[in-house]
């Protein structure tokens, strides 16, 4: 069972001092560590589940929003280094790739830490530009049809005036922090780099998930799955059917 920790960055753990790996998973932009908190009852139990709490979720909406990259990186390697005691594996999903990936690098650079293995799931390889126009800059209303457009937000929020306030700050914020982000060329990871992607995602093609070879010397693969940008909801039992084969290289 998760509980409560008393760093804000994971909030929620599956505490288990037997584990043997740690996975830290990453949301998508306006997400939560809630996305990852049913994965504790499917992944084996050697290994404990570590969902990332952004600023402005849940027990830390009163806190400052990043609109930069560079600086979450730099304070969420601040919080997680004294997680990273043993073996883990990062999973991220769109923002959440991005996010995964540049931390992977600044430890790296700074600590002389690594992931035993890079999960990245509906987010196009780094090095690629832009394929469609920055929207951060929008105006509350038409922000607010791109996020209709792009899925993922259940019907009764989209619906609450009052909750589509409070969520499109957050949200607009994690665009500005993806949109702004300026990639930089560096040696390839030596870990092995698995991308998952959907086969109908209107956000990411498979050739842009495809790319993400490139960012390693080590194994690479891809796996797709039935649905479009969010189905690490759509197809959550056979992604973590997936994610589960993975970890269990490792424990």
């Amino acid at each position: 069972m998760a509980i409560a920790s008393n760093n804000p960055w994971l909030p929620r753990i599956n505490s288990n001092p037997q584990a043997k790996l740690r996975l830290f998973c990453f949301p998508y932009a306006g997400g939560s560590s809630y996305t990852f908190e049913s994965w504790v009852d499917v992944l084996p139990n050697t290994v404990e589940i570590c969902p990332i709490e952004l600023p402005g979720r849940r027990r830390r909406f009163r806190d400052p929003l990043y609109k930069r990259l560079d600086s979450l990186i730099t304070d969420l390697s601040v919080a997680i280094v004294p997680y990273l005691d043993k073996p883990f594996i990062f999973f991220g999903h769109s923002m959440g790739g991005l996010v995964s990936f540049e931390l992977t690098r600044l430890l790296r650079r700074k600590n002389n830490l690594s992931p035993v293995h890079l999960l990245i799931s509906a987010r196009s390889a780094i090095q690629l530009p832009p394929s469609k126009p920055p929207i951060h800059h929008l105006e509350y209303e038409a922000f607010k049809q791109e996020v209709i457009r792009l899925g993922g937000t259940p019907q009764a929020i989209l619906e609450n005036q009052e909750m589509m306030d409070l969520m499109i700050p957050i949200v607009k914020a994690d665009f500005e922090v993806i949109e702004t982000h300026t990639y930089q060329p560096e040696i390839p990871l030596n870990i092995p780099l698995t991308i998952f992607g959907g086969e109908n995602d209107l956000e990411v093609t498979p050739e842009e998930l495809a790319a993400w070879e490139e960012q390693t010397s080590a194994n690479f693969s891809l796996k797709m799955f039935e649905g479009g940008h969010f189905f690490i909801e759509e197809q959550r039992s056979l992604l973590l059917k997936s994610v589960n084969s993975i970890l269990k290289l490792y424990v």
